[in-house]
């Protein structure tokens, strides 16, 4: 049986209003969509985590690039520039947020990292002096400054506390770190224990904020993409 003048106008008619519909979803989408760039001082610890933190928060509003670069500092934030100019070119695209995750280690030129970065408007999520700082506040407070190998010793410790294993060894790169601090450790606390650091400092010199980070912020806008539509 076939279709009369009227149904056939009639489908028609249902069919474009569908097809705008479903083009009006797509639009809407693309809008909420924040693209992140993640450019990391280390090839494997941070962005072995990050990777594994986008993994387990699932978001329509968000799309990460990360990038371990195996530099420091100013070098850090020079090869970010040419990555995101790269990136953008190569996919027609724009990063929406841009942060570049480094540490304080030996260098001189802690603090031109940082404000190059914010000249160039990036976000920068430091730590002073080691990224495993932010592991370990998922355990304990800390606002003594230690060294670098103080923080691998006493964040073994913490989980070898919480999993009743005194043969566990944290090793740096390890895949399964991110995993294991939210088994083990309480990631709320890491994020208050994280601001109480940056509340006792109120200066620029931030080669002198130790310790402190800012990795949780960046934490926060990947687990929740949608503020920054807000």
């Amino acid at each position: 049986m076939g279709y009369s003048r009227k149904e056939e106008i009639a489908k028609l008619r249902r069919e474009r209003k569908e097809a705008k519909a479903a083009k009006k979803r797509k639009e809407n989408v693309r809008e909420k969509l924040v693209r992140f760039l993640i450019v990391c001082e280390g090839t494997k610890t941070e962005p072995h985590y990050f990777e594994a933190l986008i993994k387990n928060y699932i978001s329509t509003v968000r799309e990460v690039t990360i990038e371990g670069e195996g530099r420091a500092t100013v070098a850090l934030i020079d090869r970010t520039q040419e990555i995101k100019t790269e990136l953008e070119r190569k996919n027609a695209m724009s990063f929406d947020r841009v942060w570049v995750v480094f540490d304080k280690d030996d260098f001189d030129d802690f603090n031109d990292a940082i404000k190059k970065a914010h000249k160039l408007g990036f976000q920068s999520a430091w730590t002073n002096e080691a990224f495993e700082l932010w592991y370990y506040l998922h355990f304990e407070y800390l606002d003594t400054a230690i060294s670098r190998e103080a923080y691998i010793d006493k964040l073994q410790d913490a989980f070898r506390k919480k999993m009743g294993d005194e043969g566990f060894k944290y090793r740096k790169g390890n895949p399964d770190i991110y995993s294991l601090l939210q088994q083990y450790g309480r990631e709320d606390l890491a994020k208050r224990f994280a601001k109480q650091l940056r509340a006792l400092h109120n200066d620029g010199n931030y080669a002198m904020h130790k310790p402190c980070t800012i990795v949780d912020k960046l934490v926060e806008e990947l687990e929740h993409p949608g503020r920054l539509l807000e």
